[in-house]
């Protein structure tokens, strides 16, 4: 059994109508997989949903925030193997039916995902182009790849793959999951209504690994994000980028994988204000994203013990 889980706070109506098609189109038979929509905080709640799979059940986690939502979407699944899904994600129709089959030929692989291609609502501005992985859009080609532990030899510390899967579809299997789910809830920031952080799926990652599992990318993984035009924002992308820096500190941290030294709060604003003049912050958007994302790298650094 396999369990789709897909968390929402005030889900956009035709976005998630997208998402839930494309479940409906998985080639996987319907009596090996159910779908969870767990309603974080909406507002209205989440109400019955036309279309989508046979199996849909929704629940409702009323604590916001995305990690939240998914451990809950996690004590109700009843599969063996988990693919997280956001609510602007389109699966392609193989997608659920090739994550047990890689599954089953490496026993080995805790946690897996493939390509984030992306759908925009309208031609993107050149310019964000460098930008575009913040947006959980990833292509790394046509092989795959397999990390081959949490610290590679001679590695000084624990080093995150930078293949490693992206919250939108990252396929789990559950034994693997077991100890993220078993500790206890974690200080990190992660996305939370309009909060920007996004600690949680390189939590969950880092978790995997250090149980001793290995993660891996697998091209013929394909999904589609849909991406509305405010997200190509320069405003919006600013503060994506600190608060995803900022979290990137803290979760490497926490597994001893994070090569940058701890700061004090001073020294953290110091570096701040040197940042503005060396990006150019005043020059254009992309160097004013680059130094919020400067920002947050140093806010991230003022408290590295790990939690």
């Amino acid at each position: 059994m396999l369990t789709v889980i897909i968390p929402t706070h005030n889900p956009e109506p035709t976005r998630l109508a997208r998402t839930l098609a494309g479940l409906d189109a998985q080639t996987l038979l319907a009596t090996e997989w159910e779908v969870l929509l767990v309603d974080n905080a909406s507002a209205p709640p989440v109400g019955a949903t036309a279309g989508g799979p046979a199996s849909l059940r929704i629940v409702r986690e009323p604590q916001l925030g995305l990690t939240t939502a998914r451990r809950r979407g996690l004590d109700e699944a009843r599969g063996e193997f988990i693919v997280l899904v956001d609510d602007d994600n389109v699966l392609a129709p193989g997608y659920l039916a090739d994550v047990l089959r890689l599954f089953a030929a490496h026993p080995k692989v805790g946690a897996l995902g493939g390509k984030s291609l992306p759908e925009f609502a309208a031609p993107p501005p050149t310019w964000t182009a460098e930008f575009h992985a913040l947006l959980a859009l990833r292509d790394l080609g046509s092989a795959p790849l397999l990390s081959t532990g949490l610290r590679p030899t001679g590695a000084i510390n624990n080093v995150y793959p930078d293949f490693a899967p992206i919250g939108a579809g990252m396929a789990l299997r559950r034994a693997a999951i077991g100890p993220w789910l078993a500790q206890a809830a974690s200080s990190l920031t992660d996305r939370r209504g309009a909060e920007l952080t996004s600690g949680g799926d390189n939590d969950i990652v880092l978790s995997i690994m250090q149980a001793g599992w290995n993660v891996g990318y697998f091209p013929e993984l394909v999904l589609t994000h849909l991406i509305p035009a405010g997200r190509l924002e320069a405003g919006y992308l600013a503060r994506l980028n600190r608060g995803i820096q900022k979290s990137w500190m803290q979760v490497l941290a926490r597994y001893d994988a994070n090569p940058w030294p701890p700061l004090t709060a001073a020294g953290a604003h110091l570096r701040q204000a040197k940042a503005w003049f060396t990006h150019r912050a005043w020059s254009s958007p992309a160097a004013r994203i680059r130094w919020q994302g400067a920002c947050g790298h140093f806010e991230g650094r003022i408290s590295l013990s790990p939690p």
